[in-house]
This record gives structure tokens, C-alpha cells and sequence, in this order.
């Protein structure tokens, strides 16, 4: 029997989580009654069971109790991704009509950020892609080996009635070469390690402080781990400390993902609802651990034998790991909470590893332009090179920096979530089933894909994206505005092509792949021209970006003699579609450079460094921060880029 929706419950006033109402909202009365089960079935995971007050949507039930339901906008109803089978029909909406075919709406299938829990409900739920192809590596350069953490086996001399000198004096005379703090809990075990070791121990010392006194020789093993904390994906690599070499990678979704797939809607989350902040930092650092357990486990890594972690984040990334509001970062002016995040115990922030290992965060130039990017800048040397380049990671946020081989500027571009597959009407992250290589033959009517997994296509990610498109206007069936051309005019200029033009709805599409013959148009993987637009104002953002640094060097495009593509995105985009639709300047194609997973490259070499981790920090003072929003004439230039140069 499900149970009756009080009366008194303003359904529509239930904001985040359907609890609390948005500021300046009449708050509802509530006596806590009316509760209905949802019983949910993870395919692949854990089932369970749990009560939630009347009206809450089924997306924000799941989120509320830990279950990940996929979704780029955090449960708004603008990315379509939150795809769940209910066993009890609910009400249709619009946006159901326009994921779903009229077969799977009669099959319970909804979208679980709109469905609301009015009864009691059995609730299907697919499978959370955690793990989607990422690039784990990128381009780097040679450093000196001279970690933070230092370990020194020492044989001590006993004490005497003639040498009465500390314990603590007694281990820091054999190590003068060291300046050392030590830590309370250190100095607890000190005593009771020294004499059951018979005196012969392992000082480990991380920057300046004794962190462990470890029985016997250990010296052979002392590892850190380099993370990039991305938005949508985490990367770790454990490194071996003694000599310098990745031992291990693992990549995996980050953990935040039901709150939204990029940083805007993350604080709006917290925004909206205070609690949501201590969720966000315990889901990065639930991924995080998840990662250092599983590439230490990799190689028969002891957790406790990590003694330093550094991480790459953007501003907010990094902010929602130490457990800092970041909502300051939303609004204008956008004030970060400091440029330079403090060092911390691991264990602080909630990570298994030595109990008393370091956590050295990126510092960051600008709410927009956060340690990741200064990462990838000392990865790449951007300070370093005389020649004029071009640094473009490109995501959710597109963050940008332009050198001249003298000076340095940078900024941020709003890009949306469509390199992420978000906002895309068969868009999806790159994962297996992901189309992510197009190329369109009109003389002989084929299209052939490159799917992830080489398996049956499900959907289109970033990179298949950028590549539809552009072949779409390589061959004349999207014209310079982005608008499909007429069925007329595909029909004359490409008729082996032209079936593929049609319909969904009232709205134009080209069916990249059909399973079968008699497959309806809706269950086809195909580019809408909805999914056009949101490219363009994507690229269009971008482009504007990176015009305007150059014009603020005085630089042309052919100026530029490297472009640098950074990012998981960046290391699987063509060169060549990049340039077609006007993402990157109109170069030859060889001067653009895939460099991969740099940000994850800078926090190895802040790791493998102290000389480059000081180099992070002079960065800030070398790089010009440029807000495009006080820029009178973005608006204009934004209108400009619009277009396809073709």
C-alpha cells in the first residue's frame, strides 16, 4: 500500500534533496508523515532500500543515500542522463518525450531528476560508467630527483651515564644534514621504536618534519602519489621516491558526479543546501582513497609506505576536498579562498596512507584558472620555451594560456558540458559504446565509426562530437551557420548520404548508426542539430578566448607555432576537426600537440622536486590573469566565432 501525499507538502517548494526550501521561500509545514520506499536495483551494484518523504524525485532519493545515478547538470532536467525504469508509471514530461521512444516511456522508463516519488517504487537503475577512458599520461620533462621525503637508516649509540642526550637529539645529530620538527605522535613512539629496534632505525622526514621513526633499514621504500582531481575524472599514479619512476596508474569517475558534471551546478549544490558541502568533500575523498588503495594493491604497496600526496585541482575541485565553501567562486567578483592551499595530513581530508603523510595542493591563478592548470604549465614548460604557444585544456571549463616566449597570459572560457557528452541528445562520456572517431566518404555514401570498447555504438562522447560535425561541414550537409542543409539540397549533392538526414520529432538529425534496418529514428545514435548549437557556443567561447590573448600580445594566428591540447579530451581530439570548426587557430596540423594528462604530470614532478614545486609558485608571479567578463567586446567576438571557417 503506498501511502497518501500530505496536504500539507508544497512539492514544487522542495528544492535539492526535497527537503529544504529555496531562500525566500515560504517554508512549508511538515509533521514528518507520508514517507514512501523506494527499493532500488543498481545493475551491477548493490541493491537497496530506502524511505524518503513524499514528492522527493527519485534522482535526489538515490543521491540523498549514496546511490549514483549518472547525470551532468546535478538533477536540473537539462542533461538527460539520469535515465531510470520504474516499475509504477509516473507522469510524462516533456523531457521524458524527448529522451525516451514511445516503447521505453511504456516500459517505465524516466528520467530520475523529474520523476517524483508519490508511492512506493521499485527503481531500475543503469549502470554508473566509474571508470571512463582517460588519459593517464602526458607531456613532461626531465627533472632532478630530490623529493620532499628523505628517509636515513641510522645505527644510534646506546645512551650512558656519560651520554645523556635525548632520544630525540640522539636521532637528529645522525641525520645534521637534515633541519627536522617533529610531531607529538612521533615523538609518543619515538622512545619504544628506538630501544625494541635495538637502535637501528629509519628516520623519514618530509619537508622539515620527522613523520615516522621506522625499525631497521626502509630506506628501499618511500612512495607518493601524483593525483589529478578533475571535475569529471581523477587520475593517481604512485611513484617510487627512491628512484623517480611511476609504478603504478589507475583513473576513475569522480565520485561527485550526481551533483553535476561541472563545477557551476557542484556550487549551486552547496549553494542551495550547506550539507551538501561535507558530501562533496567525503565523495573526493572516498575517490581519492579508491585510487590510492587500488595502486598501491597494484603492486604490493603497503598504504603506510606513502608518505607524501600531491594533488592538481581546479579552484573548486580544491576547495571542495579541504571542506571549503566555494561559493565566493560563483559569484562575481569569483574570490578564491587563497591562491595557496595550505599543506595537510592526509588523513585529514580522509585518505589511508602513512597517518601522518603530507597533502601539497596546486596553487591556483584565478577561481577559473586553478592548480591543474599550473600544473600543466610546469609540465610543459610553458615559461621556459622562446616559442609562441598556445595551452588549451579543454572541458566543462576551458581554461587557456597564451606565451610569447616572454610573457604570459591566461584565462577561462565558459565552454558547457558538450565536450563531456552533456547536453547532447546521444551524447555520453568516453566509455565503452562511446563513438569517438568519425569519417564521412560521400562518393561511396559510408560513415565509419571508431567506437571505445569495439563494441555495439551506445551513444557519442566529446570527441566523436567535434569529429561529426566537422566532417558534417567538410562535406557541405552543415553550412558556415551550423544549420543542416535542406533535404532538397542533400539530395542533389549527396544522395548516397542523404537518407540519413531526417527527423526526430520536429527537430533535424543525421543517424550516425542504426542497429538495424527497421530501427525507429529515436533509438538511433545520431547528431541533432540541437547538439550542433551546443558546439558551437562551446567552441565559440573558446576561440574567443584564446583571439583575445592574442590580441593582447599583438599576435596573429599564424603567430602561433604550437598549440598545446591538454586533457583527457585533448589527447583523443583530431588535430585536424579541431581546426575545421575553428576550435584552435588555423595552423598547419602538425603544430597541434596532444599533451595528454599534464596536470597529472606537474603533481609527479612536484613530487620527484622541491626545485619545481617552488617553480609552481614563481608561475603565479610570471602569468597575467584576464577576466573575459569585463571585456566590452566578448560579447561581439563570441557572435564572431559562431560560425564554421570550414
Amino acid at each position: 500500500m503506498s501511502a497518501p501525499v500530505p496536504p500539507d507538502v508544497a512539492v514544487d517548494e522542495l528544492r535539492r534533496e526535497g527537503l529544504i526550501a529555496p531562500p525566500g521561500a515560504d517554508q512549508p509545514a511538515h509533521d514528518g508523515s507520508g514517507r514512501v520506499q523506494l527499493s532500488f536495483t543498481v545493475v551491477g551494484g548493490q541493491d537497496r532500500s530506502v524511505r524518503v518523504p513524499t514528492g522527493v524525485t527519485v534522482f535526489d532519493s538515490a543521491s540523498w543515500n549514496g546511490i549514483a545515478i549518472d547525470s551532468t547538470c546535478g538533477g536540473h532536467g537539462t542533461c538527460h542522463k539520469c535515465k531510470v525504469r520504474l516499475d509504477v508509471g509516473t507522469p510524462v514530461t516533456r523531457h521524458d518525450r524527448r529522451t525516451f521512444s514511445e516503447g521505453e516511456l511504456d516500459q517505465g522508463w524516466r528520467l530520475a531528476c523529474l520523476a517524483t516519488a508519490t508511492r512506493d517504487l521499485a527503481v531500475e537503475v543503469p549502470p554508473l560508467t566509474t571508470r571512463p577512458k582517460a588519459a593517464t599520461v602526458g607531456v613532461g620533462r626531465q627533472v632532478i630527483l630530490r623529493p620532499a621525503v628523505q628517509k636515513r637508516y641510522v645505527e644510534l649509540a646506546e645512551p650512558s651515564l656519560a651520554d645523556q642526550r635525548t632520544d630525540l637529539v640522539r636521532l637528529t645529530d645522525a641525520v645534521d644534514d637534515l633541519e627536522v620538527t617533529v610531531d607529538l605522535p612521533v615523538l609518543r613512539r619515538l622512545g619504544r621504536v628506538l630501544r625494541e629496534a635495538d637502535w637501528k632505525v629509519t628516520a623519514v622526514v618530509v619537508d622539515e618534519a620527522l613523520v615516522d621513526v621506522e625499525p631497521g633499514d626502509t630506506t628501499a621504500s618511500a612512495y607518493g602519489i601524483a593525483f589529478d582531481l578533475g571535475t569529471t575524472t581523477v587520475v593517481a599514479t604512485l611513484l617510487d621516491l627512491t628512484t623517480g619512476t611511476p609504478v603504478a596508474v589507475a583513473s576513475r569517475l569522480n565520485g561527485q558526479q550526481p551533483f553535476g558534471g561541472d563545477v557551476i551546478t557542484r556550487i549551486s549544490a552547496v549553494m542551495l543546501d550547506p550539507d551538501a558541502l561535507d558530501r562533496l568533500q567525503g565523495l573526493a575523498a572516498a575517490t581519492l582513497d579508491e585510487l590510492a588503495q587500488q595502486v598501491c594493491a597494484e603492486v604490493g604497496v603497503a598504504p603506510d609506505q606513502v608518505y607524501e600526496v600531491a594533488v592538481a585541482g581546479n579552484a573548486t575541485m580544491t576547495s571542495l576536498l579541504l571542506g571549503i565553501d566555494p561559493e565566493p567562486l560563483g559569484v562575481a567578483p569569483f574570490v578564491m579562498p587563497t591562491a595557496h592551499p595550505p599543506v595537510v595530513l592526509a588523513a585529514e581530508v580522509g585518505l589511508r596512507l602513512h597517518p601522518r603523510a603530507r597533502l601539497a595542493l596546486f596553487p591556483a591563478l584565478g577561481a577559473y584558472v586553478g592548480g591543474d592548470i599550473v600544473a600543466g604549465m610546469l609540465a610543459t614548460g610553458m615559461d621556459r620555451d622562446k616559442r609562441t604557444r598556445l595551452f588549451v585544456d579543454v572541458g566543462t571549463n576551458c581554461e587557456i594560456v597564451l606565451s610569447d616566449g616572454d610573457t604570459l597570459v591566461s584565462t577561462a572560457a565558459p565552454a558547457g558540458p558538450a565536450f563531456e557528452g552533456g547536453a547532447i541528445r546521444c551524447g555520453m562520456r568516453a566509455a565503452d559504446g562511446a563513438i569517438e572517431v568519425i569519417t564521412v566518404d560521400p562518393a561511396a555514401g559510408a560513415v565509419t565509426l571508431g567506437v571505445i570498447g569495439d563494441v555495439e555504438p551506445r551513444g557519442l562522447c566529446g570527441s566523436g562530437l567535434v569529429d561529426a560535425v566537422s566532417e558534417l561541414v567538410r562535406i557541405g550537409l552543415l553550412d558556415a551557420s551550423g544549420r543542416f542543409v535542406t533535404d532538397e539540397q542533400a539530395a542533389t549533392a549527396l544522395p548516397l548520404l542523404a537518407d540519413r538526414l531526417t527527423r526526430v520529432g520536429e527537430e533535424r538529425v543525421f543517424v550516425l548508426h542504426r542497429p538495424t534496418p527497421d530501427t525507429d529514428v529515436a533509438e538511433c545514435v545520431y547528431l541533432s542539430q540541437r547538439d550542433v548549437r551546443e558546439l558551437q557556443f562551446a567552441k565559440a567561447a573558446i576561440a574567443t578566448g584564446w583571439a583575445l590573448l592574442l590580441e593582447q600580445l599583438g599576435l596573429e594566428q599564424s603567430d602561433v607555432q604550437q598549440v598545446l591540447l591538454a586533457g583527457s579530451f585533448g589527447s583523443y581530439l583530431s588535430p585536424a576537426s579541431a581546426i575545421r570548426i575553428g576550435l584552435v587557430p588555423k595552423i598547419p596540423v602538425l603544430r597541434i600537440v596532444s599533451a595528454g594528462n599534464v596536470a597529472g604530470e606537474g603533481a609527479k614532478m612536484a613530487l620527484l622536486s622541491l626545485r619545481e614545486r617552488v617553480g609552481a609558485t614563481t608561475l603565479l608571479e610570471e602569468v597575467e590573469y584576464v577576466e573575459l567578463s569585463d571585456r566590452p567586446e566578448f560579447n561581439d567576438r563570441f557572435v564572431d566565432q559562431l560560425s564554421f571557417p570550414g
